[in-house]
């Protein structure tokens, strides 16, 4: 059986802020799918696809994270969606 000596782990522990916000938009009873699919796109640069499957989160789930990035970057697209009639946030 083969001895068993100490050894001494460092652990190096580093914590970066990377400040990731998150954009939500939330349900509502006025906006169509349609109107929020196409908001997504243009303002959003999502896909048709992934647009869709946001729209219906939000519809059922009453609020979805639409997109993740820095405070400076969601905030022209809050303004945008929320120009359009659209609720958002960006958390």
């Amino acid at each position: 059986m083969q001895a068993l000596t100490e050894t001494e782990l460092e652990i190096l522990e580093e914590t970066v802020d990377t400040d990731i916000k998150k954009l939500v938009i939330y349900n509502d009873d006025v906006n169509t799918f349609d109107w929020v699919i196409d908001t997504l796109i243009e303002v959003c640069g999502h896909s048709n696809e992934q647009a869709e499957q946001c729209t219906i989160i939000i519809h059922y789930k009453g609020k979805c994270s639409v997109k993740e990035g820095s405070f400076e970057e969601l905030a022209g697209m809050r303004n945008e969606i929320c120009r359009r009639g659209i609720s958002a946030e960006v958390h």
